[in-house]
């Protein structure tokens, strides 16, 4: 039996087929310029790192995140940067580091737990930091995080 036929996009046919370009407008950046962005908020992460800074790195970091096509090296080097950020964060600091971020810096943290936890076993995070993060956000943030986080269409 032939299933050849599951292979053909559909779609193609529609003119009233939603594009994911047509869901939210993309970073009007350069790749190239989003990436030494992402390389230059790094480094500056590292050094409120060294001040014992949490709060403040993890503004800079989360701060105009990188999303869209064409940009994965830049949300590859922005997420181990902040995964660095949550290994070296003591649990009893969480809830007082959240509550210093603004809404939308807690709503960018949430998809970036989200995008950890797709990765298992990735980088030097184990579950747990990701899993005591998302508890400590939601309690502090609420429910609607994870709701706007869910439908927001820009994924970093």
């Amino acid at each position: 039996m032939d299933t050849a036929f599951r292979k053909i996009d559909i779609d193609i046919y529609d003119e009233d087929v939603l594009q994911e370009s047509e869901l939210y407008e993309a970073d009007p950046r350069d790749p190239a310029e989003v990436l030494e962005d992402a390389k230059q908020r790094a480094a500056h992460v590292r050094s409120l790192l060294a001040k014992n800074d949490i709060p403040g790195a993890l503004t800079v970091i989360l701060d105009n995140a990188p999303y869209g096509p064409n940009v994965d090296d830049a949300k590859i080097i922005t997420l181990q940067t902040l995964l660095t950020i949550l290994n070296t964060t003591k649990s009893a600091d969480i809830p007082g580091v959240i509550k210093a971020l603004s809404l939308d810096t807690q709503d960018t943290l949430m998809k970036y737990l989200y995008k950890g936890m797709a990765m298992p076993g990735w980088g030097d995070i184990s579950g747990s930091v990701l899993l005591g993060w998302h508890e400590k956000l939601t309690e502090v943030a609420g429910v609607g995080c994870i709701v706007r986080t869910m439908t927001d269409r820009r994924i970093v």
